[in-house]
Parts: C-alpha cells; structure tokens; sequence
C-alpha cells in the first residue's frame, strides 16, 4: 500500500506501471486519474491546502478499510495540493485483487473518499477572483451506497 500526497507532479502512465509491476497474485487492477476540469472556461487554477499530518492519516485508515473490505493484493493513492492549472493531474488510485469486481468497487470507494471526506480545502481561482468549492450533494450522496 502507498499514498503520496505531494506538490509535484507525477506520470500516471508510469505510477501505474510501477504498480502493477509490484503486485502479485492479483488478476486485476484497476486505475483512475482525476485532473482538474474547466467547465466554464474561466479557470486559472484549483488551490488545494491541506494539514499534512492529518491528511495521511485519514487517506491511510480509508485505505486499510478499503484493503481489509475488499481483500486487495495492494492500493495507491496520489494526491497534489497547491496551484493546479486546468488540465493537471490532481489524484490517482490503483488497486489490484484477485478479481475485477473488488478492484472496481475499491477503487471506486476510495474515490468517493477522496472526493468527499479527504481532509482537503479547494479553492477555485478565475478570471474574476477566487471562491472556495463547497462540498456537493452528489459527492456525499455517493458515500451512502458504501
């Protein structure tokens, strides 16, 4: 199990080679790569603090669950704070297990966690001044199915 949670940025193509290469036993991994979207086309940059020490160890016990509740022969998870232009990579999660269906649904869960529960501020930075992202309906509707 690895979480990085970093400033700089990172090669997804090659985290997920790196991964994979590590796990054995597993007849599945799955991946997914967030980046930061511009919808309205007025984006300069997503601002994301967080408290060092409190995040790892909130990302870390999400991750022992998710390994635990899906038996996974392994997890990451990468997550950048900072300045973010449009288009940069923002967070990753990789896990492998036995059989597809557990990797799917892990990494899903722990996507949902990132999402909604990780200990992360945002702050989105336009054309027009800066506003903090508040948290969505969505996101915390989609932690009930778990």
């Amino acid at each position: 199990m690895r979480l990085s949670v970093q400033e700089q940025p990172f090669d997804a193509g090659a985290e997920l080679n790196a991964f994979t290469a590590g796990v054995s036993g597993a007849g599945a991994v799955v991946s997914f790569t967030g980046i930061v979207r511009d919808l309205s086309g007025t984006l300069r940059a997503m601002e994301i603090e967080h408290y060092p020490g409190m995040t790892q160890s909130a990302i870390s016990a999400i991750m022992d669950e998710a390994m635990t509740r899906w038996s996974l022969s392994d997890a990451l998870v990468i997550h950048r704070y900072g300045a973010l232009k449009p288009g940069a990579q923002i967070m990753m999660v990789a896990t492998a297990s036995a059989h597809r269906l557990a990797a799917f649904e892990a990494a899903e869960f722990l996507m949902d966690y990132l999402k909604s529960r990780a200990p992360f501020w945002k702050k989105e930075i336009g054309l027009d001044g800066a506003e903090w992202v508040a948290a969505k309906d969505e996101d915390e509707a989609a932690l009930t199915r778990w």
